[in-house]
């Protein structure tokens, strides 16, 4: 069978397309929880990582996230300016900034911790179609780290 581009070129064709569109739209169900507390959803997966784990180098919350730099540093230095967060040098080695929570970081999580009950109860799926788009979609971003992963080690050879 020969490749049909006109085909493939179809948006309803594109496997980017109900993704975006999916996760705009999921992402969007946050705001109403997350305004009041003067959030952006970024800000606030930033305090996912940081409840879960606090004094983390900025590196490793971008990775985490899959989030660089240029993305990240203003967004912590607007968490920084709004008293949430310290960044700090580390001690043995000064390229390196941690972030820690302050106190009102801290008690933020209170204030944030019906948000995950309020936006799943948003999103029309069986708790088993839930788990498979969690696995599936993991399962994709694992499979492009390992293909990043693999460039870039064959780039270095």
């Amino acid at each position: 069978m020969d490749y049909d581009y006109h085909e493939a070129m179809k948006l309803a064709n594109q496997l980017c397309f109900p993704l975006y569109a999916a996760a705009r739209n999921v992402t969007s169900l946050y705001t109403p929880w997350l305004k009041p507390l003067g959030l952006t959803y970024t800000q606030y997966i930033v305090f996912l990582v940081l409840w879960e784990k606090d004094g983390i180098s900025v590196s490793e919350i971008g990775e985490r996230l899959m989030l660089d730099n240029g993305t990240l540093s203003p967004l912590l230095k607007k968490m920084e300016q709004a008293g949430y967060v310290e960044r700090r040098r580390c001690r043995k080695d000064d390229r390196i900034v941690e972030i820690r929570l302050t106190e009102a970081g801290k008690a933020l999580q209170e204030s944030a911790k019906d948000i995950p009950g309020q936006v799943a109860g948003c999103i029309d799926l069986t708790p088993e179609k839930a788990q498979t788009l969690y696995t599936l979609l993991y399962e994709l971003l694992e499979n492009q780290k390992k293909n990043d992963r693999s460039k870039t080690e064959g780039e270095s050879k």
